[in-house]
């Protein structure tokens, strides 16, 4: 959804021979893989962003590798459930993830203990790059950012928050709250495992108003009232919303904010290293699907990210977000 780019470095974080081995011939070993089905495993709830584009992606994923391949879900404890369960599985290439890598893999470790390093993790494509959005439901008579924030200067209690725990979004709304000089302590702060549940809650009106990335909310944009966007240039698909970078030269702060989830296909790094061939077979397969006509639309029509950025810029996003969450670790323990 977002065209960012990247200036491509030429350090190497592994002695990789993915990137320019993928034109290079395979070994007939290798040709067997796969031979059985491969399973995308979403840390997540069902109904969320990464939900929806790994079932989305899955049938053209298959028709690349030539079997099928079916979703599951293991949500829980910021993506530690799912991380860990993923670590357990056989370095075989039958399993991959799709998942909101960054910030969830960093803030897991930073705030949960998760028994795992951010290294540990490699990023086949990250196509998706979000940015947290406040907004309300149509049906609730907040109706400004301005409108919020007195209301929550008035009495911290004023008006329920939805976010989800351990996020780029509650590092957003803490920041917000301290410029403005409200006490976190006093709000009404309601958390929900996965981008999919707050956006039910903000949408349905159980919530006041929500901070959560802005990419899952353009299915259900006709029903909330968007409020603020974290970033500092317009948004696709909601470039009428006000900037935070805008509204702190309002109210004279400085706009400190982080970036939303960066969404796509992630591998452990131990089966780069131990199953070349096979990484390199996968590797091909996910561009392949991604730049397929029929896929772009597929993904388009669901408002879904269809960029191809690659490993090498896909892990440099990522590894840069651990470091920005690592800065802001004391206040996300405070909250």
């Amino acid at each position: 959804m977002r065209s960012d780019k990247f200036t491509l470095s030429r350090r190497a974080t592994l002695g990789l021979a993915a990137g320019a081995a993928l034109a290079a011939p395979l070994p007939l070993r290798a040709q067997t893989y796969p031979d059985r089905p491969v399973t995308i495993l979403v840390p997540f709830a069902t109904g969320g962003y990464n939900d929806r584009y790994a079932r989305a992606f899955a049938p053209f994923l298959a028709k690349q590798l030539g079997q099928p391949v079916t979703v599951i879900n293991r949500p829980g404890g910021g993506t530690v459930l799912g991380n860990t369960f993923y670590l357990q599985q056989p370095d075989d290439g039958y399993m991959i993830m799709m998942h909101s890598a960054a910030p969830y893999i960093p803030l897991s470790i930073l705030l949960r203990n998760a028994p795992y390093k951010a290294e540990d993790f490699w990023m086949i494509n990250l196509p998706s790059r979000d940015a947290t959005l406040c907004a309300t439901a149509t049906t609730k008579p907040t109706a400004s950012i301005d409108a919020a924030v007195a209301a929550l200067k008035a009495n911290p209690a004023a008006l329920t928050v939805g976010v989800q725990p351990a996020s780029a979004d509650l590092v957003n709304l803490a920041l917000l709250v301290q410029a403005h000089g409200i006490d976190r302590s006093r709000m009404r702060i309601v958390t929900y495992d996965g981008g999919g549940p707050a956006r039910t809650a903000t949408m349905g009106g159980h919530v006041d108003i929500g901070l959560v990335g802005a990419e899952g909310f353009l299915p259900i944009k006709e029903r909330i009232r968007p409020l603020l966007m974290f970033d500092e240039e317009k948004f696709e698909g909601f470039e009428e919303t006000k900037l935070i970078t805008d509204h702190a030269k309002q109210h004279g702060f400085e706009p400190e904010f982080v970036a939303g989830s960066q969404r796509g296909f992630v591998v452990l790094r131990r089966f780069v290293e131990k199953m070349p061939e096979r990484y390199r077979i996968l590797e091909a397969a996910i561009e392949r699907a991604t730049k397929d006509p029929d896929c772009v639309a597929t993904l388009k029509g669901q408002q879904l990210a269809t960029t191809w950025y690659g490993p090498e810029a896909s892990n440099r996003a990522y590894l840069a977000t651990h470091r920005t969450m690592a800065k802001y670790a004391d206040l996300l323990k405070a909250s």
